[in-house]
């Protein structure tokens, strides 16, 4: 059966064996990410324009600095201070808004703190990832159903991680329907929670070993 371009990843990731696939394809895009965003393309426009409104949040601009390319990532957070200088300075031209008396609502949104806000929560690689792996988590339906050997990859998974679990269980009735969402929702709860299980149990038994009595 021909992959298509989702589809490698997510074998290689199953393949692997690991703990959480879906975390292991996570980790493999997040670090992919770090190389586009300082590798050529942070000199192209459009990547430009993107970092300049985006910037980075703290989690990932800390990765950026432990690339290496300490120029690249200094060019990218000028021209984005750049453009938040200009952002703010506008929005402070445009004063407060009226706050009206008591137990009225305020007439208009506070336009520093509106854009402030936008910020918080912007970042050029958290976009870009989330963005993949939404793909990648549709690819996982779509494969369950269409590829007959990824069923089987899946029941031999050995689990998956709490966030990923709820993802892939929230995410199921939107892409499966009928005996297809049955079939999927049974193989990721017994993934989960038998590896799950496994694991007190690894947990337990050597907490044991810690007891005088199992000395």
């Amino acid at each position: 059966m021909k992959e298509m371009l989702y589809e490698i990843p997510i074998n290689d990731a199953f393949d692997k064996n690991c703990g959480c696939p879906m975390c292991y394809l996570h980790n493999s895009l997040t670090r992919d990410t770090v190389e586009f965003t300082m590798g050529p393309s942070y000199m192209e426009d459009d990547v430009r324009m993107q970092t300049n409104r985006l910037g980075f949040c703290r989690e990932h601009v800390s990765m950026l600095y432990g690339h290496g390319n300490r120029l690249g990532l200094a060019l990218m957070l000028k021209t984005h201070m750049d453009e938040v200088i200009d952002k703010v300075e506008a929005a402070q031209k445009e004063g407060r808004a009226a706050s009206g008396g008591f137990l009225k609502k305020k007439t208009a949104e506070n336009p520093v703190s509106a854009y402030l806000l936008t910020q918080k929560e912007s970042c050029f690689m958290c976009e870009r990832i989330n963005r993949i792996f939404d793909r990648y988590l549709a690819t996982v339906f779509y494969m369950y159903t269409h590829d007959p050997g990824f069923k089987g990859k899946l029941e031999k998974s050995k689990g998956l991680c709490m966030e990923h679990y709820r993802l892939l269980y929230e995410l199921a009735p939107q892409h499966l329907k009928g005996k297809d969402l049955e079939n999927f929702t049974h193989d990721i709860d017994e993934v989960f929670l038998s590896n799950l299980k496994e694991t007190r149990d690894d947990v337990d038994w050597y907490t044991r070993k810690f007891d005088y009595r199992f000395k």
